[in-house]
């Protein structure tokens, strides 16, 4: 079953304020705990696994987000006042009304 737009985004943005922070919480501590039980690694080694980590809550996600920052797809069209300036515009020359 497809989620709706409006589930989509409702998803997005419970995956982004409260599974976000927690894998943070999560990916920290796991790391701290292996240089407990490995001892520290190097800078770059470090650098990398954090660079891994914060790339890889995305992949997962990223059927969720997707198309959640543009307009629902279902919804009705806005109008706009130039669009009805120029409807308005039409009728007048249609039906011959001076301005």
């Amino acid at each position: 079953m497809a989620l709706s737009y409006k589930g989509r985004r409702r998803l997005a943005m419970l995956a982004l304020v409260v599974g976000l922070p927690a894998y943070i919480v999560a990916c920290v501590t796991v790391v701290n705990l292996a240089e407990r039980a490995l001892g520290r690694p190097s800078i770059l080694l470090e650098f990398v696994i954090y660079a891994a980590l914060g790339v890889a809550w995305a992949f997962p996600l990223k059927s969720v987000f997707q198309g959640v920052g543009g307009a629902d797809p279902d919804a009705e069209p806005p109008v706009y006042l130039d669009d009805a300036v120029r409807e308005a515009d039409k009728l007048r020359e249609k039906y011959e009304i001076k301005k």
